[in-house]
């Protein structure tokens, strides 16, 4: 909960005056450009929930796989800096691949400000298949993307982007079809996200 109030707090930023690193102040907002205090609040909110996350690792690390840069990740390609989202993804690729237990990333309003539209667009999907989130959406495992999804996701649209070859694409194709039989059919975001990027892989192969 505290990091949700944390994340929403930088999000909106009223009644605020932390300086956000040295650019520009709350105090000065309505001299700073729109664009440019989005893209600090969404830089501070990555940095934040990176710090969680060394936290969690911390904490039950011991019990779990869990990677701390997916954040970090998503706000590289946020950015469009998708050589450096691609090196993270990749290595949290292979750190989870194997893992038993890892943890999730909620697709609350306010992590989807770091998510792309496909993700917000599976999320939304999710809500119409299980109408059941929509009450109990913090508690509901539809609504979550596992660590490992997201980051096979990350991974390959970087590869796309960056236009990498058929065979780097086929070993990210295995990761993929391996991630597909470790979640549950329940697991509908995660399915959908994994089955969207497999899908995508297939449409480059045949152009």
């Amino acid at each position: 909960m505290l990091l949700f109030l944390t994340v929403s707090r930088l999000l909106k930023f009223q009644h605020k005056s932390v300086r956000l690193n040295s650019e520009c102040s709350l105090r000065n907002a309505s001299r700073c450009n729109t664009s440019e205090l989005v893209e600090l609040l969404l830089k501070s909110a990555a940095e934040h929930l990176t710090a969680y996350r060394l936290l969690v690792v911390r904490e039950v690390g011991s019990v779990a796989t869990i990677v701390t840069t997916d954040f970090e990740a998503l706000y590289a390609y946020k950015c469009g800096d998708y050589q450096q989202c691609l090196q993270l993804s990749t290595q949290n690729v292979h750190t989870l691949l194997n893992a038993h237990r890892m943890p999730n990333v909620l697709t609350l309003p306010e992590f989807i400000q770091l998510m792309d539209d496909d993700i917000v667009s599976l999320t939304a999907l999710t809500l119409i298949v299980n109408p059941k989130c929509r009450d109990k959406f913090v508690n509901c495992i539809n609504c979550c993307i596992n660590q490992l999804t997201l980051s096979l996701y990350l991974m390959s649209q970087c590869q796309l982007k960056l236009q990498y070859s058929v065979t780097s694409l086929a070993q990210t194709l295995h990761y993929i079809k391996v991630a597909q039989s470790r979640f549950h059919s329940y697991r509908t975001l995660d399915q959908l996200t994994l089955k969207l990027t497999q899908c995508r892989f297939k449409v480059q192969w045949n152009t």
